[in-house]
């Protein structure tokens, strides 16, 4: 029992600290324009390009974090070009009705 407690802990461990669960955001400063407080990257990671579509944004980048899911904090997202990253729909006999 014990060590079945002890491997179900060590998984919720691993699962709450994967970075695959948090998007990357930058943190937006003092003076950023249009409220944002934090601007999601769109590659989900810290490169240029994204840092300079969240300046255009209106964000002074100062950081990265996690993005917040507050409802107090608004965070502004960058929009992705290009078709969507789903291949194939989530319910395939739905889409064959229409």
């Amino acid at each position: 029992m014990k060590k079945l407690l002890a491997v179900l802990s060590l998984m919720a461990f691993l699962l709450a600290s994967s970075p695959a669960m948090a998007a990357l955001c930058f943190l937006c400063g003092s003076g950023s324009s249009n409220g944002c407080k934090q601007c999601r990257s769109r590659s989900g990671k810290d490169t240029q390009g994204d840092r300079k579509i969240c300046r255009k944004l209106g964000c002074k980048v100062s950081g990265t974090s996690s993005c917040s899911s507050a409802a107090n904090v608004k965070v502004c997202r960058i929009k992705t070009k290009g078709p969507s990253r789903v291949s194939t729909p989530y319910f395939p006999l739905l889409q064959a009705l229409k």
